[in-house]
């Protein structure tokens, strides 16, 4: 299924106009270099792994992952064909070999058991609760037993003031869809699919309010 045949998809900044702007915004707003840094430190890559970068939007995270780690295999996926033609010239402009693949997290198209890490950065706050639940599955599905999911999105706010700094983003993305990142839902979502070992490792204080970075783990048998 294409993002054009689901009419719950929500683009990048909410609107398609927005997207050639994307990129500027994240940067200003959320400081995107420390909290995918960080995401890309807490995954923990090893050379040789398959690696999936979920909702890849216009591949910065992809970018930086394979940088970071050249001998992994980095795949990023996302449903909007227009920000994929982003990512693909910014890759080629990087002159790093990442591979882009045009789909939705709740119909993932690749086989069981394929990827030893999945990042996902920005993601989850997009999608309503039943296609949240529906891709956590198919992350589980996706990924190798004993493999790891990395997951930075917005959380519980950490004061009032971060709360009301959020109130932008639930605008743009819709109340309903960034309710259960305001309440805290994101690791009972992966903990419902099936993952353990589910964490919140790090928050980050941004000009839209708290993000916050999660792992959780495939149980190995």
């Amino acid at each position: 299924m294409k993002f054009s045949e689901d009419p719950h998809y929500v683009p990048a900044l909410g609107f398609h106009w927005l997207t050639p702007y994307y990129d500027a915004l994240v940067a200003l707003s959320t400081r995107e270099r420390s909290f995918k840094q960080a995401l890309i430190r807490q995954a923990g890559i090893a050379a040789g792994q398959q690696v999936l970068d979920l909702a890849c939007g216009t591949g910065t995270l992809a970018i930086w992952l394979k940088t970071a780690h050249p001998e992994a295999a980095v795949t990023g996926l996302d449903g909007d064909p227009q920000v994929l033609a982003i990512a693909a010239r910014k890759a080629r402009q990087a002159k790093v070999a990442v591979r882009f693949d045009e789909g939705l997290a709740y119909q993932l198209p690749y086989p069981q058991d394929c990827f030893d890490r999945v990042l996902s950065s920005l993601f989850f706050h997009h999608l309503r609760w039943e296609d949240k639940e529906r891709s956590a599955r198919e992350l589980f599905r996706v990924l190798k037993p004993g493999a790891q999911l990395h997951v930075a999105d917005w959380g519980r706010a950490q004061n009032p003031l971060m709360r009301a700094l959020f109130l932008p983003v639930q605008l743009l993305d819709g109340f309903a869809n960034t309710q259960d990142n305001v309440s805290g839902r994101l690791p009972e979502l992966l903990a419902g699919a099936g993952f353990a070992q589910v964490a919140r490792r790090q928050r980050f204080s941004t000009l839209f309010g708290t993000l916050e970075l999660l792992s959780a783990v495939k149980p190995a048998g």
